[in-house]
């Protein structure tokens, strides 16, 4: 088992790494935006849709995955205004959004799926884990510095409280609606890049992809903290490279199977989500502990404490 897990190693770093923008993008939401935003599900087709057909057509890898990002946010886009000018329900607007996407997705396939097996792709021409790892850092400090700027500290501070920064004469409406562009697009590109590398887009590429974002965000936060936007970008990327390895490990232990992937991730998101409340009991606990001992040893020292 260790021996195959070793030889898996590889190709869970490349996943993660394929992956770590998607997770990105639903940092920017999850955690910074403080939006449930479920067309994540569609838009990763979208961007995987996208650039396997302009691909298959003889287009450029390099256009294709640009294309990919603007379908990604434009799809952000309107979920975002379906939010803000629509005045629906976040969470019920990211699912109007997914629903309506998987039609859309199929028209732009036109087949359940495409193959671009065989064609020049972006991950063909580098070694791809050097390579994924220049493109994931330039996405990640590009990130980083957008969010020191006017417009970037806008959107964090929507994401922490919207009508304080309503009283400063921010537009919310619109910061709200750029951060949900940018999720997709970053996630719709992290869908093209999962086409190129597998060699087809699928109409169902993007179920679950919701879940395995917010479980690199927490597996991440958990392990490595968030204390500032650097730190928390680096561990979203770090939390995305843990997830794979952990579900590589996990489908070499005997029982598990590959139709287990979904329990497998559900399984993951719970013990990260339940890891920072037992460690905050028992830290909780221990400083209690430690209170006691020291009271009763005050009170021992003390005169009228004196056994």
């Amino acid at each position: 088992m260790f021996e195959n897990f070793v030889g898996s190693l590889p190709g869970a770093v490349y996943l993660g790494l394929l992956y770590a923008l998607m997770a990105l993008g639903v940092y920017i939401t999850f955690r910074i935006l403080d939006f449930p935003d479920l067309t994540v599900d569609g838009s990763f087709t979208t961007g995987a849709a996208t650039a396997a057909v302009m691909i298959s057509h003889g287009v450029s890898p390099w256009l294709a995955s640009l294309t990919a990002i603007l379908a990604g946010m434009l799809a952000g886009a309107c979920t975002g205004l379906l939010h803000t000018k629509g005045k629906i329900n976040g969470l019920l607007s990211g699912i109007l959004m997914m629903i309506a996407l998987y039609s859309i997705n199929l028209r732009i396939l036109g087949m359940p799926n495409v193959s671009i097996m065989g064609e020049n792709t972006v991950l063909g021409v580098f070694p791809p884990i050097p390579f994924m790892i220049v493109v994931v850092l330039i996405f990640k400090f590009a990130l980083d510095a957008f969010m020191k700027t006017d417009l970037g500290l806008s959107l964090r501070a929507t994401g922490d409280n919207k009508r304080m920064i309503r009283s400063f004469g921010a537009n919310t409406d619109n910061t709200t609606i750029l951060g949900i562009s940018l999720s997709n697009g970053l996630v719709a590109l992290s869908g093209a890049l999962i086409a190129q590398q597998s060699s087809f887009a699928d109409a169902t590429s993007g179920i679950g992809m919701i879940v395995i974002g917010l479980a690199s965000v927490i597996i991440g936060e958990a392990l490595f903290g968030a204390k500032t936007v650097f730190r928390a970008t680096l561990a979203v990327v770090l939390g995305s490279i843990v997830y794979r390895i952990v579900i590589s490990l996990a489908l070499q232990i005997k029982g598990f199977e590959t139709s287990d992937l979904k329990l497998i991730t559900a399984i993951i998101v719970i013990i990260a989500l339940v890891f920072p409340t037992v460690r905050s009991a028992l830290k909780q606990r221990g400083a209690a502990k430690k209170r006691s001992a020291e009271l009763l040893k005050s009170l021992e020292t003390t005169p009228g404490g004196e056994r």
